[in-house]
């Protein structure tokens, strides 16, 4: 275990034989900003370098959740443990409705929040603004339009994701809705993916998440927002489109070179819906821990990541099998149950069933990520698709 004293600080007993130069991260977001925050809470200089010109530029005011279902302890108190701010809005959300592909509607209720809706981008209220402003208060300096070419000593590789496994696209809008969160399983609408609309505090997002023929998403688009209107009297004023990329792998190792690689660069993210933010911010933690101590990062992020990850890729594959009767047919399973984070919980509980399903699912589902072998930080490519071959 990694000592944490009191204050929530982490210990120093541990540190690198290093601990006298600066870390630098590769990019501002949860999973940079969260490895920064552990750093320097132990005492080191860290530097965060971002290429755009704020934090959670791609995001701009994108509504998202903090899913709260794949451990029983409540998101925001694993965050405070970790020693992150928990001080950005949000709003719980326990009630909610989901469509099948017959506009049938079926209640999605849980006793505890089944995820927080969370803003991002810069705003005053958001996720992102939450991390930076406790990062520089333990004085992080955070450089914008600064892109990390070259790393001179130590450094941790948090810069996004490298492909397209999945794309989200739609509307950022105002609305005077009351908050709330809907969602329609229908392949017409968001083939192997769902259709959502979050609402909170006057703003709202309505997206097509697919999985497949990204090609048409103009069309998936246009029938995902027609439908909302039709079901739930969606009301969207200054509507901004608004579009952003999912990249999902169990990676062989998170390290590039000597270098830490954490959240979405690494590919941790929920396979099966899309969810990141906690398995960004754990990698960050992690990544700023093997530092601190001198641990093997790979050992420590398949402890604490690589179950739940391989639990959801099953299930990616088995929903992606499904169509839309088929997803009817888990929407009436999941309604009978009582409460929706028990039964979310359970489909991501690491079992021996899960686990041997873990083979196939991997031969079915197969990341567009074609650029494992890269081990430079300096490499000239946004993506790189190099190969080892003219990296040695």
């Amino acid at each position: 275990m990694i000592g944490v004293n009191k204050t929530g600080n982490e210990s120093r007993s541990a540190l690198s034989n290093d601990d006298n130069g600066a870390v630098e991260i590769a990019g501002a977001g949860p999973a940079g900003l969260a490895a920064a925050i552990t750093l320097a809470r132990a005492g080191r200089s860290v530097i965060v370098h971002e290429a755009r010109a704020e934090v959670g530029y791609r995001f701009k005011r994108d509504l998202q959740g903090l899913e709260n279902w794949s451990t029983r302890q409540d998101a925001l108190a694993v965050l405070q443990e970790l020693g992150i701010t928990t001080g950005f809005k949000r709003v719980p959300c326990r009630r909610g409705t989901a469509f099948d592909a017959w506009d049938v509607p079926y209640a999605i209720q849980s006793g505890e929040p089944l995820f927080y809706l969370v803003e991002r981008g810069s705003g005053p209220d958001t996720l992102d603004t939450a991390l930076l402003q406790q990062a520089r208060d333990l004085g992080v300096a955070v450089h914008f339009k600064s892109p990390l070419r070259h790393a001179r000593g130590q450094a941790i590789l948090a810069t996004g994701p490298k492909a397209a496994d999945a794309i989200a696209v739609g509307y950022h809008f105002d609305t005077p809705m009351p908050d709330g969160f809907w969602a329609i399983c229908d392949d017409s609408l968001a083939p192997k993916g769902y259709a959502y609309l979050l609402v909170m505090g006057g703003k709202g997002t309505v997206k097509s998440c697919m999985f497949t023929d990204f090609k048409n998403e103009a069309r998936y688009v246009e029938r995902t927002v027609d439908a909302f209107q039709r079901l739930v009297g969606m009301w969207m004023v200054n509507p901004t489109p608004h579009g952003g990329v999912g990249n999902f792998r169990i990676p062989g190792t998170a390290l590039s070179g000597t270098h830490p690689v954490i959240g979405e660069q690494a590919g941790f993210q929920d396979t099966l819906w899309g969810f990141g933010m906690r398995e960004a911010i754990t990698s960050g933690v992690l990544a700023a821990r093997s530092l601190l101590h001198g641990g093997d990062y790979d050992r420590l992020w398949r402890e604490s990541l690589g179950r739940p990850m391989a639990a959801a890729m099953v299930n990616r594959a088995l929903y992606s099998l499904l169509g839309n009767r088929g997803y009817r047919w888990c929407m009436r399973r999941q309604e009978n149950h009582l409460d929706a984070r028990e039964f979310l919980h359970r489909r991501y509980r690491p079992t021996l069933t899960r686990r041997l399903l873990v083979p196939l699912a991997r031969l079915h589902f197969r990341s567009q990520r074609r650029d494992e072998s890269c081990n430079h930080v300096d490499c000239s490519c946004i993506w790189c698709r190099h190969g080892r071959e003219l990296h040695t």
